[in-house]
């Protein structure tokens, strides 16, 4: 049997529904829950978190839009984090956690030995909480940590948090993507990430849209990018106040990067073989919150559904890091 995709969005849960899920996670039929913004008690909550527990086929959990809405639930999650052994992407965007409910999650998530993408964007989270975020990012020669993290929204993080995540991510030996869009970081905050995408030898793509940029932000990193060699490819700088110009002279320099980088690539191996990482679908955050329409695709043969943004600037939503999930159950 291939493995499926259940995907809800903005449904009231039943007793019911939810045990059929549970049932699809304890058989090892589930590839890929999501029930973003979906409404379920508190005790059907923690049933499905004890189904991830046991389940050996999940690979990507969608938790987006609240609903891991308290610290109990936050605990349940936890300890679904501590048993499972095969989830690769996990979606809490748009849910309270607070500092509180990162120290909840923190040894489970930074022990979890396949989890390489986590989006942790509009969590409330500060200062504690990013202090942990930074050790989910290891130096050169220490563990393995995350591939793709999402920050978004969390204007509670101080100039000092920021300031550290810019020196976790230098030394990190796996980020490739890094999502901050949204928060009220400024160019001097921009700088230092600039000095930190310098020195990354595998930073692929930084989102810095709506971060409260000006032209002089832009020309640090046109600078870097002209006169560095950098693994830069993506700078999402939309909804700033940067000229036009310096925009298109940023995307320009980095689209020739790429086309050098793609001609002198060895071609890599196709199929499951080359990465069993997912290509996860990120919910992008708006100011004014989309209002999502319920969406029921149960127990379909798992699919990539398209993800559409409204920027004038083409933005990399997907981290890349391997074959698409399809491409992997049709093998």
């Amino acid at each position: 049997m291939l493995p499926a995709s259940i995907q809800i969005t903005g449904e009231l849960l039943s007793a019911a529904e939810v045990q059929d899920i549970c049932e699809s996670l304890k058989e090892d039929s589930v590839r890929l829950l999501s029930v973003r913004g979906c409404q379920l008690s508190d005790r059907d909550f923690g049933r499905v978190c004890r189904s991830v527990a046991e389940s050996h086929s999940i690979a990507q959990l969608n938790l987006n839009l609240g609903v891991v809405s308290s610290i109990s639930r936050t605990r349940h999650l936890a300890d679904a984090l501590k048993n499972n052994r095969s989830l690769q992407t996990l979606f809490l965007h748009g849910s309270p956690l607070l500092d509180a409910g990162l120290v909840t999650l923190n040894a489970a998530l930074s022990t979890h030995p396949t989890l390489v993408c986590l989006d942790l964007g509009d969590c409330m989270l500060g200062d504690e909480a990013l202090g942990l975020i930074c050790g989910m990012l290891p130096p050169d020669g220490a563990k393995s940590g995350l591939r793709e993290l999402t920050l978004s929204a969390n204007p509670g993080i101080s100039s000092k948090g920021w300031a550290r995540l810019s020196i976790a991510v230098a030394h990190s030996s796996q980020l490739r993507v890094l999502n901050l869009d949204y928060n009220p970081l400024g160019d001097q905050i921009a700088g230092m990430l600039a000095v930190a995408v310098a020195s990354s030898r595998t930073l692929e793509v930084l989102d810095l849209e709506g971060t409260g940029l000006t032209n002089h932000s832009a020309q640090v990193f046109l600078d870097m990018v002209e006169n560095y060699p950098t693994s830069l490819r993506v700078l999402v700088l939309a909804e700033n106040d940067i000229s036009p110009e310096l925009q298109q002279q940023i995307c320009d320099l980095l689209s020739e990067g790429e086309e050098d980088d793609d001609r002198e690539a060895t071609p890599l191996p196709i199929g499951p073989a080359s990465s069993s990482a997912l290509q996860p679908i990120r919910d992008k955050y708006q100011p004014i919150r989309d209002k999502y329409q319920p969406i029921r695709d149960k127990y379909q043969p798992l699919t990539w559904l398209p993800h559409s943004n409204s920027a004038p600037q083409t933005v990399l939503l997907t981290s890349g890091l391997g074959e698409s999930l399809l491409a992997e159950t049709e093998m």
